[in-house]
């Protein structure tokens, strides 16, 4: 299975939180079109058919695409920069 592009799966996550705030604050139909438009984006996307179920994939994504990030930046380096005492 593909996997989207983190960048595009966080541009939509951000598009989609703007527009769901612009509802709340005062319904407009050019912001209710374009936030349906953006839902069904990340639905197709996150292969879910719920918007809220696609938003929950999108945040999984990006964590574990954060961690692994995170990984190889400790690999290449061998220090994270944090303190081992704990």
């Amino acid at each position: 299975m593909l996997e989207p592009d983190p960048k595009v799966v966080r541009e939509l996550l951000t598009r989609y939180a703007s527009l769901r705030i612009a509802q709340a604050e005062r319904e407009r139909p050019e912001a209710a079109r374009e936030l349906a438009d953006v839902s069904y984006t990340l639905c197709v996307m996150m292969a879910t058919t719920a918007v809220h179920d696609a938003v929950a994939k999108a945040d999984a994504l990006l964590l574990a695409k954060g961690c692994a990030q995170e990984v190889r930046s400790l690999d290449a380096d061998g220090d994270s920069g944090l303190s081992l005492a704990v």
